[in-house]
């Protein structure tokens, strides 16, 4: 029975996602505050962490940098902010996945399914994931596109000789799109073979592939790698 822990100060809506996930199996734990979540953490490990951005004491940013500072634990982020640069602040300090408020049962159990499938080679609790990249079958042998080294067995990144510092999905993305070398790849791919859930949608892929063109030192209206195919998809190519 997975373990989660839901950090929400709302008492209504903790309680709802309470019934929600032990109505679906889940083994749930609650705190009302960034303190309360820290303290869950480090005293019992959990298999996730619901984590909701308003929190009394602490903003839930800051919460989610402490919680990685002392686990690797998968973390999905509740808020009711859409602005598009803050959700890559958030992926960029830890977060493994998001959801905006409001949001039904049905979008939370998807997700978190989804994130707690990409970690299932974790132990309870926070330990190593294993790459989702693996998972989807996929060679794990070195690519090379112009300056940009890409390695899925080590699970790093190089541009110009300098590693990449991604976030765990951002790699997976970029290790996926690079064994796929000039292949257009569409959004609907990448969420069935990287991020392996139909429930997600695209603007998950654009959140993560504007963070991603910015760590190449990119935008999308001047690519160097990360070129799109307007209404196809996104390919990987060595810059001209």
């Amino acid at each position: 029975m997975p373990s989660v822990l839901v950090v929400e100060d709302d008492p209504s809506i903790r309680q709802s996602l309470i019934e929600v996930l032990t109505e679906h199996g889940y083994a749930v734990r609650s705190a009302a505050d960034g303190f309360g979540a820290l303290r869950e953490v480090t005293q019992s490990p959990v298999d996730a962490v619901v984590l909701d951005l308003g929190l009394p004491d602490l903003d839930g940013g800051d919460a989610l940098r402490m919680i990685r500072g002392i686990s690797s634990v998968p973390v999905l982020v509740a808020t009711a902010r859409d602005d598009e640069a803050e959700i890559i602040n958030l992926l960029n300090a830890g977060a493994d996945d998001y959801l905006v408020k409001p949001f039904s049962g049905g979008q939370l159990l998807a997700r978190l399914s989804a994130v707690l499938r990409r970690t299932s080679s974790a132990p309870p609790g926070g330990g190593a994931a294993g790459p989702a990249v693996a998972a989807a079958a996929e060679p794990l042998r070195p690519t090379i596109v112009g300056e940009l080294a890409v390695d899925p067995g080590a699970r790093t990144a190089y541009l110009a000789g300098r590693e990449l510092r991604l976030t765990r999905r951002e790699f997976d993305l970029l290790a996926f799109l690079a064994h796929h070398t000039g292949q257009v790849v569409s959004k609907r791919r990448l969420l069935t073979e990287v991020w392996r859930e139909p429930y997600v949608d695209d603007q998950t892929v654009d959140v993560h592939l504007s963070s991603l063109r910015r760590k190449l030192g990119e935008r999308a209206s001047a690519p160097h790698y990360l070129l799109t195919v307007r209404g196809v998809g996104i390919k990987l190519v060595a810059p001209r």
